[in-house]
């Protein structure tokens, strides 16, 4: 069985919650789950989680058994078994997962929206080169003078295409296969999550994303009754982003030594921008650095949010600028010569 993704993670972690709430035991809520499944790779998964809770009475051990949901999950919900707060631990989880959901449904949308604008204009292109110009050639021909100059190579390229179509319409398949391969597959996604942190256009914004998930994480973890130290050490490996996880391991070594503060440690490895620092060194000092934490990831989501819809508000205009300048240079090309020749005719 697959591993679960954001949805089915929502899911679990939001039914999960409600029937601790109330008053249920997980056991109970698992086997009420499974009334409710509509059968197939999801009835089995709860009986197997059933099946193993019965045996272990542990549901960080089931859920770690199932090999279906990720290590961050497990622990936090150890955690919950330990301090008797599985209820709120696994409502923090569902919101936890929720904001990953929205997260990465922003970061597909500003790569596939761009993908999309630009497989209809190479199509548009495709069609004008190869089913229309060749019309305007014969015309051409029959009133029988030759094309020069950008008109001649618009024309051959056309051409071209024509002669070579089965060539290029498997580059199109092979391109199709490569982003439905990063997308929808897990090595995929790692190469993709890579080029994204470190590609020139978006390392600003993942860095954004990466210190929303700290915080957003962070925030769970000391909410739950975790320490700084073991928030930051499970948040280390939540965090896929390079630097940021660098920073995260700074942090972590210079609090573990007594260095510095948590505030402190932070400010100086500035894994937040300054206004977020001082919220933070704030929070430190009163005592709510869970309330801090949660603040600063909701910020960032909306600075990310504003910045994908500003991209995009940017991009759209921009892509459809270009498909219209191409294909009315295009149809000139060869439009303006024919009306010259019709002149001449005429004449």
């Amino acid at each position: 069985m697959k591993a679960f993704n954001n949805s089915e993670l929502i899911f679990f972690c939001g039914q999960l919650a409600l029937t601790l709430r109330s008053g249920i035991s997980s056991l109970e809520g698992l086997s009420l789950m499974l009334e409710d499944s509509p059968g197939g790779d999801g009835q089995k998964l709860l009986e197997q989680l059933i099946h193993e809770m019965e045996q272990t009475g542990s549901l960080s051990q089931a859920l770690e058994s199932a090999k279906v949901f990720p290590p961050y999950l497990c622990s936090m919900v150890e955690l919950g078994e330990q301090t008797g707060r599985l209820d709120d631990v696994m409502e923090s989880l569902a919101s936890h997962y929720r904001r990953e959901e929205v997260l990465s449904r922003n970061i597909r949308s500003a790569v596939a929206y761009p993908l999309v604008m630009l497989g209809m204009m190479i199509a548009v292109m495709a069609v004008l080169l190869i089913k229309v110009m060749p019309v305007f050639r014969q015309v051409f021909e029959q009133l029988g003078t030759q094309m020069t100059g950008f008109p001649r190579a618009v024309m051959e390229l056309g051409g071209v295409l024509g002669n070579y179509s089965g060539v290029f319409l498997v580059l199109a398949a092979a391109a199709a296969a490569v982003c439905i391969f990063l997308f929808f597959t897990e090595k995929g996604r790692s190469i993709s999550s890579n080029l994204f942190n470190r590609s020139v256009f978006t390392r600003r914004l993942a860095e954004k994303i990466a210190c929303s998930r700290f915080a957003s994480a962070m925030y769970l973890s000391l909410s739950s009754g975790l320490d700084v130290d073991q928030s930051l050490e499970m948040t280390e490996r939540l965090v896929e982003h390079t630097r940021v996880q660098g920073q995260i391991r700074e942090i972590r070594r210079s609090v573990a030594a007594g260095e510095e503060t948590f505030a402190e440690a932070a400010a100086r490895t500035r894994i937040f921008t300054g206004a977020y620092t001082r919220m933070l060194a704030a929070g430190f000092r009163a005592g709510s650095l869970d309330e801090v934490m949660k603040q600063i990831s909701a910020q960032y989501d909306e600075e990310i949010e504003e910045r994908i819809d500003s991209a995009l508000g940017r991009l759209e205009p921009t892509l459809v600028a270009i498909l219209s300048v191409a294909v009315g240079l295009i149809l000139l090309s060869v439009m303006l010569p024919l009306l010259g020749v019709m002149a001449n005719i005429g004449g």
